[in-house]
């Protein structure tokens, strides 16, 4: 006897019609978040995704995305909420502590919400090493991060 089952799978090539997606980006390392911030914004928009369906929230740092994320969620408006931005280990434990809040806090939004809410944020050890993920030999982020939001927007959308 043979079982069938479902088996739901998102696609990363193409969005649905209609939607916006919000992303919320830190200025702090903004060299970084920038390239993260194109990457990502040029990716939804090879999806299908016009620029005027795209809104960008400039945060002042990495600890501040969980809050203006939460705030544009909360608003229904967005089919997805992408979180931008480079912690750079320093020379003492705080680069740790906001990277446990923001990786917390972007779970939490995305769970208390219903939506996809994206963890693109580097944290690295060295500038060198963020340049790297932000464009450089170890890819961009930022496109991860934004195929991974295009892919749970169509696996969701399968889900209702």
């Amino acid at each position: 006897m043979t079982r069938s089952t479902n088996a739901f799978v998102g696609r990363n090539d193409r969005l649905p019609a209609l939607i916006r997606v919000a992303v919320v980006v830190s200025r702090y390392n903004e060299s970084i978040t920038r390239r993260l911030l194109d990457a990502a914004v040029a990716t939804l928009e090879a999806a299908g995704l016009p620029l005027d369906q795209i809104d960008i929230a400039w945060v002042p740092g990495a600890f501040e995305l969980t809050l203006a994320a939460d705030r544009m969620a909360a608003s229904e408006r967005y089919a997805a909420v992408l979180c931008l931005g480079a912690i750079i280990r320093g020379e003492t434990s705080h680069d740790r502590i906001i990277a446990h809040a923001v990786g917390s806090g972007i779970e939490a939004v995305g769970r208390t919400h219903g939506l996809p809410v994206l963890f693109g944020v580097l944290t690295c050890d060295t500038l060198a090493q963020a340049m790297a993920r932000a464009g450089g030999e170890a890819g961009n982020k930022g496109t991860e991060c934004a195929l991974a939001a295009i892919e749970m927007i169509t696996l969701l959308d399968q889900l209702l």
